[in-house]
């Protein structure tokens, strides 16, 4: 595919639309490199990500749950089954994470966007793989480091759910980008 394809064709795929054929490791690593390709403000390359596939990814799962049931104050069944079942049915999970400068030598907002474009890196390599992803931001994200180390300075900023799918994925349709545009020539 052709860059501007990808772009245009990348989309949000939810783990619902997920089939079981597993990604490959050569592809899973061709995602990930992509995303250390991203612009870095400074070179520090806050991007960290958390790779959960197999017994990881369902533990995972078992301790969002069991972390919703134990803080929410409207408990929903269907709701604590959905959080296990997006990782269920997802073939990887990545914790999307960053490592924030301890020096602080630059603003948190420019590491911010750095993970997003590393993000986006990931997002248009697993496109033009035929790999869904969707980059969810739940609040239970703030409890990662209950389950596994982070880093001093290092926090969570989502999990990005992939799968192979087979169902046709329609075009998103776009305002017109002249009307997101002043021009000063």
């Amino acid at each position: 595919m052709k860059l501007f394809e990808i772009i245009k064709n990348r989309r949000s795929i939810m783990p619902n639309q997920f089939n079981d054929r597993p990604i490959k490791e050569s592809e899973l690593n061709n995602i990930l490199e992509a995303a250390n390709w991203a612009p870095t403000h400074k070179k520090t390359e806050p991007w960290r990500f958390k790779v959960f596939k197999n017994n990881a990814k369902q533990k995972l799962g078992n301790f969002l749950a069991k972390k919703y049931e134990n803080t929410t104050e409207n408990f929903s069944k269907f709701r604590h089954d959905k959080i296990k079942e997006k990782l269920t049915k997802s073939s990887v999970v990545i914790a999307i994470c960053m490592q924030r400068d301890l020096k602080e030598s630059l603003p948190e907002w420019e590491e911010l966007a750095s993970v997003s474009m590393a993000v986006q890196n990931m997002w248009l390599m697993a496109s033009n793989l035929g790999i869904g992803s969707y980059w969810s931001s739940p609040s239970l994200m703030n409890y990662l480091g209950e389950h596994i180390s982070l880093l001093e300075g290092e926090k969570c900023l989502g999990f990005f759910y992939m799968g192979k799918y087979s169902a046709e994925i329609a075009l998103r349709k776009p305002g017109a980008f002249e009307d997101k545009i002043e021009r000063f020539y």
